[in-house]
């Protein structure tokens, strides 16, 4: 397989420094060359360019919404290149920076496929809109926008409308949910796993439900957005949300296995490394850990 890895070094989604510092902290563990001993060819195009704004500037576009230009205009070049990657018949590994960029990445396999799926791994539902977040940040959005709700500068990056059926929108983890996201997921029936149920049900019969389901709706590639605090927060430092009573690492490792074998996963998101906050490279180390083992299954 053909792995394009793209870095994304921004954190105005989250309005938090650290994240953008993501990218290259994996390439100092060599990600490339370790995804490359699984008989892959590993092919790294460097980052996506994020314009400098000062902080004083950050709603200089929109009264609640921080960064908003920026973040539009790194999404909209990150769409076109996943969709360039996806239409190579490459694999587009999206490095971040903060989970703003999923928007990007699902907006341009929504041009590259006509029945995708998302599973978006975190412990947070990020379906947020600037009426709903408390916080203005945009990495608690991506997922709402990607299904057409909210402002439309950002519903309709890449091109107009909505990127991805909420009927294939699948959330696992999520246990911090703000009250406008229950809300919108009892309004539109949203597909959400908790970590309470995978924790009480088992890792193994969680996925192979997803699974189900994506196979009776004939879906044709998935995008995984992985985000680190879908693991518990006693595992992640190094990440700017963590949440406590998450999914261990080694159920986290079984579902990364089951959904790699799977062969319907055509791109992916790794997001939320924050480098500022990690402890002894511990979260950094174990981000690199999870792609090699990923990647190995593929």
């Amino acid at each position: 397989m053909d792995i394009n890895i793209i870095g994304v070094p921004i954190y105005y989604g989250a309005d938090k420094r650290g994240p953008e510092y993501g990218p290259e902290k994996l390439r100092e563990k060599k990600v490339a060359s370790i995804l490359s001993k699984h008989n892959h060819q590993v092919y790294d195009f460097g980052n996506i360019y994020v314009p400098e704004v000062k902080p004083y500037n950050k709603f200089y576009s929109h009264g609640n919404l921080k960064y908003l230009e920026s973040i539009v205009e790194v999404n909209r070049n990150l769409a076109h290149s996943v969709y360039s990657s996806l239409k190579a018949e490459s694999f587009p590994l999206v490095i971040g920076g903060d989970h703003s960029i999923a928007l990007g990445s699902i907006s341009g396999v929504s041009r590259a496929y006509n029945n995708f799926a998302v599973i978006w791994m975190d412990a947070h539902g990020d379906i947020n809109t600037h009426d709903t977040s408390e916080s203005g940040n945009i990495h608690g959005m991506p997922l709402a926008k990607a299904m057409n709700v909210g402002y439309e500068d950002l519903t309709n990056i890449y091109f107009e409308g909505q990127k991805v059926n909420p009927e294939n929108v699948f959330i696992l983890g999520a246990r911090d949910l703000d009250d406008g996201e229950v809300q919108l997921i009892k309004e539109m029936d949203l597909n959400v796993y908790s970590a309470d149920e995978i924790n009480e049900k088992g890792i193994h019969i969680v996925i192979q439900q997803v699974m189900d389901r994506l196979k009776s709706k004939n879906i044709e590639a998935v995008h995984l957005s992985f985000d680190l605090d879908f693991i518990d927060a006693k595992y992640v430092p190094g990440t700017g949300t963590p949440v406590s009573l998450g999914v261990n690492i080694e159920d986290t490792k079984t579902a990364l296995k089951m959904l790699a074998e799977s062969q319907l996963i055509k791109s992916m998101d790794f997001v939320e490394l924050n480098v500022l906050l990690d402890k002894n490279d511990v979260t950094a180390d174990l981000a690199i850990h999870l792609l090699d083992w990923t990647f190995k299954h593929m």
